[in-house]
């Protein structure tokens, strides 16, 4: 077990290293425009700062969780694409129509008991997402529609169903700019006082239940078993008697759920409504959290903190060290570009490369020859 799991983090931790490591060079290279000098003792004042503002407090780490809760849930999607043989780039859209489908529920529910309000807008941001991942998953398991053009064209459709929803028919009445009403009484409840800034509302838990049910999903149940044989060979699981087209469908149409919970929980712990011109880039993150995580829900669960914690500490790294909070956008596109320049991991750490091949890589380049699959 322990060689297995020095295998599997071979990669993860060598990519953050060596992106560590370019991001410590831009830094001292940047220096004379932060200090007036080159100051080689940048990057450890910066990253001293990431690691302060994210985990030495208990309002750090409860901003790192609601960081991150979001991007575990977006990253299980991805993940599940991964496992399926599919690259869902759709986590944005999916993203965003869970969370509009809530607000607009929380809104209308508002003054309803919270029993009823939080569970009944919960789900209509599932099912919203649920269906919002189902059209790409029909497309390509019946015409052979490729998921990442499929996707990413919803991403766009979703911004643009979002603010005709919030500046038409949800737009709060009186409101100085156009968003929804108040979630009022559909509002997750506060379970952890850290403090203003820090709502450390109950659906920052949600992602610590599901991982372990994507696991259980995925390695112990019949469905799962079926999900990673199509993603591995669709005409061998066709041939064992799968059904690659139900599959697919089937994948997709849960990522979509868990990207569409990602932004209920979004909207009714966080913001409390939903502006015309909600801004994110949660799909694409969430894509760096599922490599990160080797497409394993524990993996995906470590990969959310990580970004989490970077995200929650930049603010602090901005004030203390003068470093724009840009430096993270870096970082983790420094990240991916390791992850998927794995032979450059491998050279520099001296790992042999059966020991750490990236499959889900192999995913995002290839297809299902450009057909709908039989089955």
């Amino acid at each position: 077990m322990i060689a297995r799991a020095v295998r599997l983090l071979s990669l993860p931790l060598g990519a953050i290293l060596l992106a560590l490591v370019v991001g410590a060079i831009v830094m001292i290279a940047s220096s004379p425009l932060v200090t007036g000098h080159f100051d080689v003792t940048l990057p450890l004042t910066t990253y001293w700062a990431l690691i302060e503002g994210s985990l030495l407090s208990f309002n750090a780490i409860v901003d790192t969780i609601v960081n991150a809760a979001p991007l575990i849930l977006v990253g299980l999607a991805v993940g599940l694409g991964f496992k399926a043989g599919l690259f869902n780039i759709g986590g944005q859209g999916q993203f965003l129509v869970g969370a509009v489908a809530a607000a607009g529920t929380g809104a209308a529910l508002a003054g309803s008991p919270t029993a009823i309000a939080v569970p009944v807008a919960l789900l209509a941001g599932m099912v919203a997402g649920a269906l919002y991942g189902f059209i790409p998953g029909f497309l390509k398991a019946y015409t052979g529609a490729h998921e990442v053009v499929t996707t990413i064209m919803l991403n766009y459709v979703a911004i643009q169903i979002v603010s005709f929803l919030i500046t038409g028919p949800l737009r709060a009445p009186g409101a100085s700019f156009a968003r929804s009403d108040d979630v009022g009484n559909a509002a997750l409840p506060a379970v952890l006082n850290a403090g203003s800034g820090h709502p450390g509302h109950i659906g920052i838990f949600v992602p610590f239940l599901v991982v372990p049910l994507i696991w259980w999903l995925l390695f112990k149940t019949t469905a799962g078993f079926e999900l990673r044989t199509v993603g591995a060979n669709p005409d061998a699981a066709l041939y064992a008697g799968m059904r690659p087209r139900r599959v697919i469908v089937l994948a997709l149409t849960f990522g979509g759920m868990l990207a569409g919970l990602a932004g209920s929980i979004e909207i009714l712990g966080v913001t409390g409504y939903m502006p015309a011109a909600y801004s994110t880039n949660i799909g694409f993150d969430a894509i760096t959290v599922a490599l990160l995580g080797r497409a394993h829900p524990v993996g995906i669960l470590l990969g959310g903190l990580l970004l989490g914690a970077m995200r929650a500490g930049a603010g602090l790294m901005q004030i203390q060290a003068g470093i724009p909070v840009q430096m993270i956008d870096l970082l983790q596109g420094v990240i991916l570009f390791f992850l998927a320049a794995d032979v450059i991991v491998r050279r520099v750490f001296r790992v042999k490369a059966a020991d750490v091949g990236v499959d889900e890589l192999q995913t995002v380049t290839s297809s299902y020859a450009g057909k709908a699959p039989a089955g």
